[in-house]
């Protein structure tokens, strides 16, 4: 590429996005976001940030530090956040939805075959391959991540310190957003320019081109706070909570399956806080032990269900609501998928609620925000922090999957070249995320025939 062509890259700004366009990318992100919340942003950063300049690096680090911090699943909070900004309310319920909606059909397809038809050698075949490259995939997504937010040794040392304390000292996560806040905000009066949003990346070399929404785009007009749109926003999230939740109450009674479901489901969606992993305890708690909508055994093959679909991973709460509504067959023995689809969807609703009242109240807070250091060094230092929880996970993943019995156990050898290969087509090659998953799975049902 010659230094004219880069130049004109650099300088062209993009035309604006029809809402059409948005629809269909924010479609297909729907049926291409594997590898959890970190595969997930990636991809939205690859897409949005360098290829389409949509919206500019810091602008984007700014929502994703916002999201980050929000109970709830944040690379949808974080598609949300962005459709918003480009189409209003409109444009982030779609985006929103349609980052949500493919995993939830898949999760009620997968969740009738498993229920009804019990083992599947076909789908645990794809599944032993498709393991492993989701754990190469959220390996690059740290890096990819940390690469672009640790750009000074006080931001390593945060993502350094909060490895540490949530793999070693198992120090919860709400905690470390607190303390990393905390650090942030001092550090923002004691050494500014260490924790301004996105670091020094204008000074790494790298651009990616003028951007639609840029760092220096005047805040759109929906996008400014004002109290009168604030209260709007609140009277109607209550209305979308209280007239379903009321609804369930009179027809089936507090304690029906589906009632109780979206009171738990609301309470789980608030303490979401870094990712669906920091609920799960609580989701397992309630849902096997407590109500028993579920085994425990059904619950861990839920969680691989979630790993090998794209959407977010707490949508394996889907999958938690069909066997429960299913196995109780709340609408009847005659209506068991019924049942299941039913209360798969109420717990989706109650689960997602909460993030697009956090992204459609709050965003025109964060808008403002953007060039206030006083706001964002926290947010930063919080970015640097959640690097560390993402490694955190990747090794969660790692040792789940090479060493399927412990360490007491075999280490699974084949698994482990499977995430080799992974690796290298994603760090080497750059080869697409979706694609890896397909070669993958593949080898995984082919290997399942031999061992």
């Amino acid at each position: 590429m010659s230094a004219s062509t880069q130049e004109a890259i650099s300088t062209e700004r993009p035309k604006s996005v029809s809402f059409a366009d948005a629809f269909l990318f924010w479609l297909k992100l729907g049926f291409i976001s594997f590898g959890g919340p970190a595969g997930q942003i990636s991809i939205m950063h690859q897409e949005l940030v360098e290829r389409r300049r949509w919206i500019s690096e810091r602008r984007f680090l700014h929502a994703l530090n916002y999201c980050m911090v929000l109970p709830g699943p944040e690379a949808q909070q974080l598609a949300t956040y962005i459709g918003w900004m480009l189409h209003k309310t409109k444009g982030g319920i779609v985006a929103g939805v349609l980052f949500v909606l493919p995993s939830l059909f898949l999760l009620i397809g997968l969740s009738w075959v498993y229920i009804a038809y019990g083992e599947m050698p076909l789908v645990a075949g794809l599944f032993y391959g498709i393991k492993p490259a989701v754990t190469a995939i959220v390996v690059q997504a740290a890096h990819r991540i940390g690469s672009r937010a640790l750009k000074n040794n006080a931001l390593w040392a945060i993502a350094g310190a909060s490895f540490v304390a949530i793999f070693a000292l198992d120090v919860p996560f709400p905690v470390i957003v607190i303390v990393a806040a905390a650090i942030g905000y001092a550090g923002g009066l004691i050494s500014p320019d260490k924790f301004k949003t996105g670091g020094s990346h204008g000074k790494s070399g790298k651009s990616y081109g003028a951007a639609l929404i840029d760092d220096d785009t005047p805040t759109p007009e929906h996008a400014v706070f004002r109290w009168s749109r604030l209260a709007q926003v609140l009277v109607i999230a209550a209305l979308l909570w209280v007239i379903p939740m009321g609804l369930l109450t009179l027809q089936f009674g507090w304690d029906h399956t589906l009632t109780q479901m979206g009171w738990f489901f609301t309470k789980a969606a608030l303490l979401t806080f870094g990712g669906a992993y920091a609920v799960l305890p609580y989701v397992y708690q309630g849902a096997v032990e407590h109500f028993g909508w579920l085994t425990a055994t059904q619950m861990i093959d839920g969680l691989a269900l979630g790993e090998t679909t794209p959407g977010p991973l707490i949508m394996v709460v889907a999958f938690v609501g069909f066997v429960g509504g299913y196995v109780n067959a709340v609408f009847g023995a005659g209506s068991l998928f019924l049942a299941g689809t039913v209360a798969a969807c109420v717990v989706t609703w109650f689960t997602f609620l909460p993030s697009f009242i956090f992204i459609l109240t709050g965003g025109p807070l964060v808008e403002t925000t953007h060039n206030d250091l006083k706001f964002t060094a926290p947010l930063t230092a919080i970015t640097a922090a959640v690097v560390g929880v993402i490694l955190n996970l990747a090794l969660f993943f790692g040792y789940h999957v090479l060493w399927p019995q412990g360490f007491a156990g075999h280490f699974d050898v084949i698994s482990a070249l499977i995430a080799i290969a992974a690796g290298i087509a994603l760090f080497k090659f750059k080869r697409n995320v979706i694609h890896v998953i397909g070669v993958c799975a593949l080898i995984g049902l082919l290997s399942s025939y031999y061992r």
